[in-house]
Parts: structure tokens; C-alpha cells; sequence
């Protein structure tokens, strides 16, 4: 049988920490449904990462929902598809754009500030001094950090939706000499409440992510500040490339699930 731990292979380390970070995930998840439930760590870490998250959050959404309105409305035009400018652009933004807008700015805001916070309390000996009285890192400071990105994201995925969809209509509309009736009436015929869904469940799915990552890199930085800086960096990297990958997975399951609407 072979031993990990003295296994020296190429990518040991990296199979190593995808593991732990793996059974800290599950150990969250499990901690979730356990008493007591930290409610008030809850609320402080809720109005914290809103409090970061939701200004740069709308102010990325605006463009991001103009840039896919021009786009779209471009390549309309020149197949002489106008009519269907508003389904294909405000699709784009609910169901690809405002989940992965959302994901990046909790993980770059709420994410960085969660890492770092538990990395200094790692680094003073505050993590290993509540496990020797008992009490439970994760069930204490993790699962109330985790939630809070989890309620933000589907809070603020909504926002985004709403904005982009009026940068969108703004930009198609005003700038690019488009129909109003048009734009509404062809969401409208090929948007489905489905659409809504996945986009939410995406939300929920990247917030987790987001919060396990930044703990996880929190509870194991280097030793000394800079290995906080370093995990903080880290923390981001790795929620980014997380993200993209579990939205290319979500998304390849809900086109293979979920019929698209036709006309």
C-alpha cells in the first residue's frame, strides 16, 4: 500500500492539499446542521461581506451587461436577427454573467478579508489554542464565515441580474438604435424560469466555494505575515480557477437537463 505521506511523486503536495480541502468542505457542510449555531457570528460576517461586496459588485455589472448588449447586438445585425437581441443578451447575463460576476467579487472582497482574518488568527496560535479547550474551529468560525458568502452571493446575484439586464437594455436600446418592444417581447418568448434557477443554485454552489477556499487557505498559511499575504493570494487564485470550473460542470448539466424554450 502506498503511503502519501512519504510518497515524493510529482503533484504529491498538490494531491495532498486538493484532499484537506476537500474534507474541510465536508466537514462544513456536515457542521452546518450541528447546535449551536453561531447566529450572531453569522450576522456580522453577512453585513460584512455585503458591505464590500455590494457597491463594486453593481458597478461591475453595468459593463459587463453593456459589453454582452453590444456584442450580441452586433452579430444580430449582421445575420438580421434583431429581433432577438434582448433573449440572447439578457440570457447571457442571468444564466453565465451575474453568477460569475458575483463569485468574483466575494471571493476578491469578502473572501480575501475571511482568509486573512483567520491567517492572523492562525499565526498568533488563537485556531490551536480553541481546539486544546474544545471548541471546534469550524463549527465556531468557518460554518458562520461559509453561510454568510452563501446568502450574500444569491442576494447579490439577483442585483447583478437586475442591473445587467438594464445596462443591457440601455445600451441595445439607446446606443445601438434598438426596439423596446422587440428587446422585451423576445426575452419574454425564450426565457424560462429555469433560467432564474440556475442561475441562484450557481450563486449558492460559488459562494461555498469561495468561503471553503478562503478558510481553508486561512487555517494553513506560511508562518509569519507574509505567509497571510501569500494565503490571501493564494485564496483567490484558487477560487477563480475553481469557479470557472464548476461553472463549466453546472452549466453542461443544466443544457443537458433543462430543454431550451422554443419559439
Amino acid at each position: 500500500m502506498v503511503n502519501l505521506r512519504t510518497t515524493s511523486f510529482p503533484g504529491a503536495a498538490a494531491v495532498r492539499q486538493t484532499g484537506r480541502l476537500y474534507a474541510l468542505g465536508l466537514d462544513v457542510a456536515r457542521c452546518m446542521f450541528k447546535r449551536p449555531f453561531q447566529f450572531r457570528e453569522f450576522v456580522q460576517q453577512f453585513w460584512f461581506v455585503a458591505s464590500v461586496s455590494i457597491l463594486p459588485t453593481a458597478l461591475v455589472s453595468i459593463p459587463f451587461g453593456g459589453v454582452i448588449a453590444l456584442h450580441v447586438g452586433s452579430l444580430t445585425t449582421q445575420i438580421g436577427a434583431q429581433s432577438f437581441t434582448g433573449a440572447a443578451s439578457v440570457l447571457a447575463i442571468i444564466q453565465q454573467a451575474s453568477p460569475i460576476v458575483t463569485a468574483l467579487l466575494i471571493a476578491g472582497a469578502g473572501g480575501s478579508a475571511m482568509c486573512a482574518d483567520l491567517g492572523s488568527r492562525t499565526i498568533r496560535e488563537e485556531i490551536d489554542a480553541m481546539e486544546v479547550l474544545g471548541v471546534s474551529p469550524v463549527q465556531r468560525l468557518i460554518v458562520p464565515r461559509v453561510l454568510a458568502a452563501m446568502a450574500v452571493a444569491v442576494f447579490l446575484n439577483g442585483m447583478v441580474s437586475v442591473v445587467g439586464v438594464l445596462g443591457g437594455y440601455f445600451f441595445n436600446v439607446v446606443m445601438q438604435d434598438g426596439t423596446p418592444g422587440a428587446y422585451l417581447a423576445s426575452f419574454s418568448a425564450l426565457a424560462q424560469l429555469p433560467d432564474l434557477w440556475i442561475s441562484e443554485i450557481k450563486a449558492l454552489i460559488f459562494g461555498f466555494v469561495a468561503g471553503v477556499v478562503a478558510a481553508y487557505r486561512g487555517l494553513n498559511p506560511a508562518p509569519g505575515p507574509k505567509g497571510v499575504g501569500d494565503a490571501v493570494n493564494q485564496s483567490v487564485v484558487i477560487t477563480f480557477l475553481l469557479l470557472f470550473l464548476v461553472n463549466t460542470v453546472l452549466t453542461t448539466l443544466y443544457l443537458q437537463i433543462v430543454p431550451p424554450k422554443g419559439m
